[in-house]
């Protein structure tokens, strides 16, 4: 199965979010797609010519785990931003389940922010933990260490520098803050 890039471009003219940053975020998305494309390629030839018990093979299989992350990783991010955003209503069952588990929205909101303000690169997702119904905010290393198993990602928000550099320099508060305005809770609340 081959995998296409989704279009983000509506996002274009969003506040906060300059056309050059998103353009060059979305050519970074576009090899992802395309190096998860080819190592699932090179894997399945492998397969076929029954190279699995090789180094090679191994070490492709590592990799595609990084590629497809940093692939689905970014159309969540994406797919959770709008030019156009609104509030999170109180009302909704994610507000509700948010203010339940933090104490309020403002300390969930307080979290995610200092969960994205912490040193190094990597990602921040509230996440749904199905089986015990738990959210939880989390931090993702690169792509492919810190991922809670059988948490499903609601709101994703990229923390590497390619997101925020060109705009914002080093003050990644000014890019979180900008991200906060951006997002777009109907689609992060239907993940719900």
């Amino acid at each position: 199965m081959t995998y296409t890039a989704k279009n983000f471009e509506s996002l274009l003219g969003s506040p906060g979010f300059s056309e050059p940053l998103l353009r060059n975020h979305f050519a970074l998305y576009q090899g992802y797609v395309a190096n998860t494309n080819t190592l699932a390629e090179m894997l399945g030839a492998l397969i076929e010519a029954g190279r699995t018990a090789t180094p090679e093979y191994a070490e492709l299989k590592r990799r595609f785990g990084w590629e497809w992350n940093g692939m689905r990783l970014h159309e969540l991010y994406f797919g959770n931003l709008t030019r156009r955003p609104e509030p999170l209503r109180e009302e909704t069952p994610l507000a509700r389940k948010l203010s339940q588990e933090f104490g309020s929205l403002a300390r969930w909101e307080q979290d995610f922010r200092s969960t994205g303000s912490m040193r190094g690169v990597g990602w921040v997702l509230l996440v749904h933990e199905r089986s015990g119904g738990r959210l939880f905010n989390t931090w993702i290393d690169e792509h492919d260490a810190g991922h809670l198993a059988g948490a499903e990602p609601l709101l994703v928000m990229d923390v590497f520098e390619h997101a925020f550099m060109l705009d914002y320099g080093l003050k990644r508060a000014d890019y979180i803050e900008s991200f906060f305005r951006a997002i777009h809770w109907a689609e992060v609340a239907a993940r719900f």
